[in-house]
């Protein structure tokens, strides 16, 4: 696919579409709430996660509104950020399989990497990596405090595999990493989510006062989401938090999560049908805008019945007969969610004031390794 760099500066409706959209300003102002929140007020760390950017151009935009570094879901994804400069970079998984912790090891010669553990076998095997190519990783033990999916239990595990950790020459303890979100983050009643929140995160950082008193320096205590980061951020013991997609928000932050971040993030499409009066299809299905987990959601098309997403089309039956938009207009739809949107498009195009401004390569596709 073309990247129309050609089009920069020309009205964002002159492009082809499909295509993938982020408002600049609306970017901006996310980004700007964020900062505030969590450098200026809760005064911690914020490391963002990559997972949905998966743009490095952009994660350098984050670093200059005072991100300390990055999160990274898998190892080609760190290495993708890495080469594009960025130093200090937490993978908040564990690495497994010989090749890839090569890759790991070596690339410490490149960037300063974090990378989590929840058992003795990672444990052996990055110290094994990291002494063959004769550098040293960052660990952080990964706590499971309300997910139910990987990291140790809270309390004497967590204390028991980071002394593991701190014995290896291969490795430097750096302290511990959790997400509270999920479920935890869907509940709608503030006072609730804010009470099961403090629990969650209580989880970790008690793990982490458990390990200080082991005589174990605990210098990263990373959690919060998205969907939790204004809550997670002023909690006691905590150093930073990973979110990330807030930045861009979507459907699935607003109406799920409760994030009030404006929507920035959005698909431009062109109805190529008007089988009835009220029936518009567009020219964009699942293969370019997710359905899971929320359905995206198109703009100035009136009150929508119904939309339906196939391969390559989006179907809206809209509740009453109109006009417009007709075969050859335009038809912009916010992202469903971030994450699963923005890996199905080759580039990023930035817009401010309804002209284009830059075209990003999103890097970061297919990193899946």
């Amino acid at each position: 696919m073309s990247t129309q760099t050609n089009m920069i500066g020309r009205p964002v409706c002159d492009l082809e579409t499909p295509v993938l959209l982020v408002d600049l300003d609306k970017l901006e102002r996310n980004v700007a709430t964020m900062r505030r929140i969590i450098i200026q007020e809760a005064r911690i760390g914020w490391r963002p996660h990559t997972k949905a950017i998966k743009t490095p151009a952009i994660a350098h935009k984050l670093l200059q509104a005072g991100a300390h570094g990055v999160t990274c879901a898998k190892l080609s994804e760190a290495e993708v950020m890495a080469a594009a400069g960025v130093r200090d970079i937490l993978i908040a998984n564990q690495v497994v399989g010989g090749s890839k912790l090569a890759r790991l090891a070596h690339l410490c010669r490149h960037a300063d990497i974090i990378v989590a553990v929840d058992c003795d076998a990672h444990v052996k095997a990055l110290d094994t990596a990291a002494q063959a190519a004769k550098t040293r990783l960052r660990v952080v033990v990964e706590v499971d405090i309300a997910m139910n999916r990987a990291g140790v239990e809270p309390g004497e595990p967590v204390v028991t595999l980071a002394k593991q950790v701190a014995s290896c020459r291969g490795l430097r303890f750096a302290g511990l990493m959790a997400w509270e979100g999920g479920r935890l983050a869907e509940i709608p009643e503030p006072d609730e989510k804010r009470k099961k929140i403090e629990t969650a995160v209580g989880l970790i950082t008690a793990s982490a006062e458990r390990c200080r008193a082991a005589g174990l320096p605990v210098e990263i205590v990373s959690c919060g989401g998205t969907g939790t980061y204004w809550i997670t951020a002023k909690l006691p013991g905590v150093t930073e938090v990973q979110a990330g997609g807030g930045i861009f928000c979507d459907v699935h932050y607003q109406k799920d999560y409760g994030v009030q971040h404006e929507y920035a993030l959005s698909i431009l499409t062109t109805v190529v049908s008007r089988p009835t009066s009220t029936r518009i299809i567009c020219d964009a299905g699942w293969k370019a805008m997710s359905r899971h987990p929320a359905f995206p959601e198109p703009l100035d098309v009136g009150e929508v019945k119904s939309l339906n997403l196939s391969a390559e089309h989006a179907t809206i039956e809209v509740a009453a007969p109109r006009a417009f938009p007709g075969v050859g207009d335009q038809v912009e739809f916010v992202a469903g969610y971030s994450d699963s949107t923005v890996f199905l498009h080759d580039h990023l195009y930035g817009v401010r004031n309804g002209c284009l401004e830059a075209v990003w390569p999103i890097l970061g596709r297919g990193k899946l390794q």
